[in-house]
């Protein structure tokens, strides 16, 4: 069971990247807000589920929205 929190907790992790990451999410939804969106290290589930809410989407939508928002790594 911890292996399969510590994939979940793995799928996402605030980055030096995530504050243009919110910017680009708030422009697409634009319902998402700066409150929506904050998040510290450790707390990415919470996050996580305000931003569910907010979009009436499932965990793996809001999970393939935030990976569509990440900068390619080359």
């Amino acid at each position: 069971m911890d292996k399969v929190q510590n994939n979940q907790n793995d799928a996402f992790k605030v980055t030096a990247t995530w504050a243009k990451q919110c910017i680009q999410l708030k422009e697409k939804y634009a319902q998402l807000t700066d409150s929506d969106l904050s998040c510290e290290a450790g707390k990415e589930e919470e996050m996580l589920t305000r931003v569910e809410a907010r979009l009436h989407k499932n965990r793996k939508e809001v999970m393939d929205i935030i990976k569509q928002s990440q900068p390619a790594t080359a």
